[in-house]
């Protein structure tokens, strides 16, 4: 790997740099001190700040030269959730909270990347650096485009990366076209008739045509669906009742659906539609029905996909990375600014080591290895797509 020398230099800062954020996490829109620390940073390098798109989103200007070339490359701030497991002296601080997506991590190799870009000026033209808040299910990138990132921030690309484990260090995967899923929310209220459970003859049972909703949803991928279209519908939740021997009066579902093309998830929503009604008219049962289509898939450009990879591949060379990589069914609120703009979302290796878990896991913890690698990729980008 050839990982640039100065940004190497700093390599323990940036360790403390990350384990600070990770011991403080900031959910979706609450990302305060985290753009606090963001908005210090890059201050201290001399870089002109916008603060307050989307909230507490942060952008930074770095210009170098006379060109009118314009880039953008944004990481996400915000924490999950979770209770952390993790014993280490860095572990979250606030209990509930935790960085188990790598958020921390994605922060500080852009912050490496501002670092060493705003020393040597080795390009021609602005590097906007997008922080941005609330990419768990919050969609903080679409506050940011609604409240004027690109008509403030002209920028002619943007690219994103995402750390995952199961990839060795030193490697990236990238691909040309969709690489994260669409993600569609929804939920089901079924009402019924409620009775006692020695009479179910006198109700109507809610829980029963749930149960028979659960199992025909999973024929929309199955049936209705080309098999060489990829879609998984979830259902994740499922309420109903509080005691022994009363049939309740109602039940709700909940669950995900994911894929890769609009027209998939018009389908998905159709058929979903039809088969909640039917079940229930049914049984006589009534529902309503809330579908949401949250995040669109994450489709990359092919000439930025390209670029990308051959930023990642003089890095760290073309056998240790995967131009055709797997796309995933997790899904990604950068897909708003890839809507926006051409750009790339690619993956770095965060190691498949023993010990190492998924993200969203209570017992992950982001890789400090390769703060160094990640913002040696974003200064290399910049420099490819802005040429002095």
């Amino acid at each position: 790997m050839s990982v640039i020398e100065r940004i190497q230099s700093f390599h323990t800062e940036l360790t403390e740099l990350r384990r600070d954020i990770h011991a403080h996490p900031e959910t979706a829109f609450e990302e305060v001190r985290t753009s606090d620390l963001v908005a210090e940073w890059l201050q201290s390098l001399g870089m002109e700040i916008h603060r307050g798109l989307g909230k507490t989103g942060v952008v930074g200007t770095l210009k170098a030269g006379n060109g009118n070339r314009a880039i953008g490359l944004r990481a996400d701030m915000d924490a999950l959730p979770i209770l952390e497991n993790n014993t280490f002296s860095h572990r979250s601080r606030h209990e509930g909270k935790m960085h188990a997506c790598g958020h921390d991590g994605h922060t500080t190799m852009l912050l490496g990347a501002a670092k060493y870009l705003s020393e040597t000026r080795n390009f021609n033209g602005t590097i906007y650096f997008i922080f941005q808040p609330a990419e768990e299910t919050e969609g903080g990138a679409d506050a940011m485009i609604k409240d004027g990132l690109f008509e403030m921030f002209p920028m002619e690309t943007v690219f994103g990366m995402h750390n995952l484990p199961g990839i060795p260090v030193g490697r990236f995967g990238v691909r040309p076209g969709p690489i994260m899923a669409a993600y569609d929310q929804f939920q089901i209220k079924i009402k019924g008739v409620g009775t006692h459970a020695a009479l179910p003859h006198k109700g109507v049972d809610p829980i029963t045509v749930g149960s028979e909703i659960v199992s025909a949803l999973q024929t929309i991928v199955s049936r209705s669906l080309d098999p060489f279209d990829k879609a998984i519908v979830s259902v994740t939740q499922f309420h109903a009742g509080d005691t022994w021997n009363v049939i309740p009066e109602t039940a709700v579902i909940c669950g995900t659906a994911r894929s890769f093309r609009a027209e998939v998830q018009d389908i998905i929503e159709s058929k979903l539609m039809s088969i909640v009604r039917g079940v229930a008219a049914s049984h006589g049962a009534s529902v309503e029905i809330d579908y949401k289509r949250l995040y669109p898939a994450t489709v990359n450009t092919e000439e930025e996909s390209t670029l990308a990879g051959d930023v990642a591949a003089s890095i760290v060379g073309e056998d240790h990375v995967d131009r055709d990589a797997m796309p995933l069914m997790g899904s990604e609120d950068f897909s708003f600014m890839l809507q926006k703009k051409p750009g790339c979302y690619l993956f770095i290796g965060n190691g498949d080591g023993e010990g190492s878990c998924m993200i969203h896991n209570p017992g992950y913890d982001f890789n400090d290895a390769i703060l160094p690698l990640g913002a040696t990729y974003w200064a290399r980008l910049a420099e490819a797509v802005l040429p002095a």
